[in-house]
Formats: C-alpha cells, structure tokens, sequence
C-alpha cells in the first residue's frame, strides 16, 4: 500500500511541474507582443532528432548600433554625408554581438546590449557581411515541428518567403506559433496535421 500512495503522490506532482510550465507558456501566448518575421531554414547536424524545422528568425538591427562603428557602412549622399539611419555590413567577416529582442512598428527588433551590461536578458545577433541593417539573424535557432508526413516548407521556389509568426517573451527566445508562406506578395498560412 505505501508504495502506491507514493506513486500517486508522485504522479500527482509530475502533473503540477508539467501544468505550471503549460500555464506560463499559454500566458505568455496571451500577454507577450506577437510578431511575424522572415525566416531561413536552417539543418544542424545532430544524430537524434525529431521531425521539426530548425529556423533563423531575421531581425531588424537599424535601430541598433554594431560593436565598432567601422563595421557598418552608412549610403552618402553627392556631397558624402551619411543619409538616412539604414546601413550595411561593411565587415569582411560576421559581425557577433549580444542583443535585447524586441517588437516595434511589428517588426523584430535587436538591440545591441554593451558587453558590460550583464543583468539585462540577451540573444546572440549575427550580421553577415554586405547584408542589409535589417537582415540580420538571430545566432540560436527556433525549432518548429511539424507532423511526421507533412511536406517541408522550406523548400522554397523562386519569389517565396518563409514566415514565422512568434510571442516574445520577457526572457528567453522567441516562441514559434505559426508557419505562413508568402508566394510573390500572396499569404498562405500552413497548417500541419
């Protein structure tokens, strides 16, 4: 009989680990800002996996400012002053940096955090040289999983787009919650059952 009564107990608190999570996760779903971004496909080599998409979501970084001035390249107008607040990487390699992920104007917005600022919740940012200010990616993939015979989306034809709409909570990375494709300027949700 004890060990019955310590089963139960056990599995009764299992399903308060497991319900407390789920609640925290539903209300971050409701209350954190959602927001769709571009995303590309992305295949880590690992031995065990499960039928999921791994995913960079593209973040807006022109609001943001680089770890050295140098590595971003301002467009000039006749006279060589810098016009506007777009800019490009100029770097000959990947420019890394630690950024606070936002939603502003209902875009994915980083902003880069000083490396001496160690309270504030960060993501790793990667802009690749001669992108645009607001093509860079995020570092850590979001992993997206779909039923075992859906066909994958990433296979993309000329003019498509893959889509990620996504809660950002407080703390931690963004969180996946649909997949649209967008086929020479039409929407299409995609639903996998």
């Amino acid at each position: 009989m004890k060990i019955a009564k310590a089963s139960v107990a056990l599995l009764i608190l299992q399903l308060v680990i497991v319900s407390t999570v789920a609640a925290k996760y539903l209300y971050q779903r409701a209350i954190c800002p959602r927001v769709w971004t571009r995303t590309a496909a992305y295949d880590p080599e690992m031995v065990m996996r499960g039928r999921y998409l791994s995913l960079q979501l593209t973040v807006d970084g022109c609001g943001s400012t680089l770890p050295s001035g140098k590595d971003a390249q301002f467009p000039r107008n006749l006279n060589g002053v810098p016009n506007g607040n777009n800019f490009s990487i100029r770097s000959a390699n990947t420019v890394w940096f630690q950024a606070k992920i936002a939603v502003k104007d209902n875009k994915l917005i980083a902003i880069r955090v000083p490396e001496s600022d160690t309270t504030t919740p960060t993501q790793s940012v990667a802009a690749w040289p001669g992108a645009a200010c607001d093509q860079m990616r995020l570092t850590n993939p979001v992993d997206f999983y779909i039923a075992e015979h859906a066909t994958d989306p990433t296979w993309l034809k000329r003019g498509q787009e893959l889509w990620i709409e996504v809660t950002v909570p407080p703390k931690g990375p963004p969180r996946p919650l649909q997949l649209a494709l967008k086929d020479n300027g039409a929407w299409k949700p995609l639903a996998f059952q």
